[in-house]
């Protein structure tokens, strides 16, 4: 089928969550909604609502020398450091600014930091951004990538999350199962739309869709 979004009202000024129904498949799970962020990613002035609303969490939390940015959220990270040097965010950092780096991926996933960007994380307190986190996975192989570079994890931030915490790190986010109650998201091999037979109408990663 073609996606047909469906924008949801909420209560965060400026910004509204855009889903479609379905049956669809990432690559850690399968899921009922097809959650599209590309706006609050691309679009300035959305992306600098989300900054501000998840900035407000970590301007009196501690230090942040460092904003990881997976899924796309560069521009939403770029803003969120200006919004944070702004409000005087506490920062080790000699040069008093904070680092927006975004990671490279090897063929099995796992994030590499070549030796320019390396010391942007050791020995920094890094701020994990994504667009989504619903397993948890890709937080917790963030996490794992900054403890091996020599790095420390302050905060995961994400648009929408289904879980508070990863990895003993609380997720801040702006959207959850608040917004959408009827939300699931399940290990492929016990997704029950697929054991009714459901064929899969897309699959979904952080650069948008591919119906099916």
């Amino acid at each position: 089928m073609a996606i047909s979004l469906v924008k949801l009202p909420t209560k965060k000024y400026g910004l509204t969550l855009r889903v479609c129904k379905g049956h669809f498949a990432t690559n850690h799970s399968h899921i009922n909604y097809y959650i599209d962020v590309t706006a609050q990613k691309f679009r300035l002035s959305e992306a600098k609502a989300v900054a501000q609303e998840l900035t407000s969490v970590y301007k009196y939390s501690g230090a942040v020398d460092t904003i990881l940015c997976l899924d796309g959220t560069e521009v939403i990270g770029a803003c969120m450091a200006s919004d944070m040097m702004k409000s005087n965010v506490a920062t080790s950092n000699e040069h008093g600014s904070l680092y927006v780096v975004t990671p490279e991926h090897t063929t099995g996933s796992q994030l590499i930091f070549r030796e320019n960007t390396m010391p942007m994380i050791r020995g920094k307190h890094v701020l994990i951004l994504l667009a989504s986190v619903t397993t948890g996975y890709t937080a917790e192989s963030a996490m794992q990538a900054i403890r091996y570079y020599g790095g420390m994890t302050v905060g995961i931030a994400a648009i929408f999350a289904t879980v508070k915490e990863c990895g003993g790190i609380p997720v801040t986010h702006i959207f959850d199962t608040d917004d959408l109650a009827d939300y699931s998201s399940w290990d492929a091999r016990q997704c029950p739309l697929c054991r009714q037979g459901q064929k899969l109408d897309a699959l979904v990663n952080s650069y948008g869709y591919s119906n099916l």
